[in-house]
């Protein structure tokens, strides 16, 4: 309870003291003391209403809301939000600079690009993770597997992230994402790449209805709320080169 409220309450608990004790004085010189409930009750005091209100001497002169029965006033909201809540926005989120455009027609990239995702789709479906390893141009340009794995080998490490010994359910992530929109990064340059899903790219809080259900078919609800409290998308992604080649493959901001 606020400071000020236990002082006007102190205030008035003094002030019917202070009556009380006249009261019974003036009634133990007049005769035997009354019990409490003998005592009628004292009339209201007659007041002009035109005439301004006085506070009692000792009480504060600030406004307080009715106390209701047990004197403790009723508590303000722990938490106000504003009229206009908006919803949380993107950390990534630039408003100068548009949306990256999102590309479902295959025939808008080069024929290489194509073929590897073809060729990626028919690796998972078949659910052998070794046959991933011929796509992954073993060599100094060898597809990039940036994940959180101790091991060296990229089909060894890709296990060690599934949820099964034989590295299915990295398969069936593949084919997920693989089958989602993607967008086109660093045009123009030699880290050009077309990447899968479009999510790595786009704002999480520029998501259209249609592109928010395309996400939760590749991730939780609660992996959907986590990312938007971090401010980007943090599952798996894919790119693939202008020339067909696999370039990476990775998970994480």
């Amino acid at each position: 309870m606020p400071t000020t409220h236990k002082s006007s309450w102190r205030a008035r608990l003094a002030h019917l003291s202070s009556i009380a004790l006249a009261l019974g004085l003036t009634l133990g010189a007049a005769g035997p003391a009354l019990a409490l409930s003998d005592i009628p009750p004292l009339p209201a005091p007659q007041q002009d209403p035109a005439a301004p209100q006085q506070p009692v001497e000792g009480e504060e002169t600030e406004d307080l809301a009715d106390p209701g029965p047990m004197g403790i006033p009723d508590p303000d909201p722990l938490i106000n939000k504003p009229a206009n809540d908006l919803p949380p926005v993107d950390a990534q989120a630039d408003p100068d600079q548009p949306p990256p455009e999102v590309i479902y027609d295959l025939s808008k990239v080069p024929e290489p690009v194509r073929r590897m995702r073809e060729l990626l789709i028919e690796a998972a479906t078949s659910g052998d993770i070794e046959r991933l390893r011929i796509l992954m141009n073993p060599g100094p340009n060898q597809t990039r597997i940036v994940l959180e794995s101790s091991d060296a080998d990229p089909v060894a490490a890709l296990k060690q992230l599934s949820g099964d010994e034989e590295g299915i359910e990295i398969l069936a992530i593949l084919i997920d994402i693989l089958s989602t929109g993607f967008v086109r990064v660093d045009a123009g340059t030699p880290d050009e790449a077309y990447v899968w899903p479009y999510f790595a790219e786009k704002p999480l809080a520029l998501l259209t209805l249609p592109e928010k259900v395309e996400l939760l078919r590749i991730v939780t609800a609660g992996d959907v709320a986590e990312m938007q409290e971090l401010g980007n998308y943090n599952f798996f992604r894919l790119g693939i080169s202008p020339d067909g080649q696999w370039k990476f493959l990775t998970a994480g901001d």
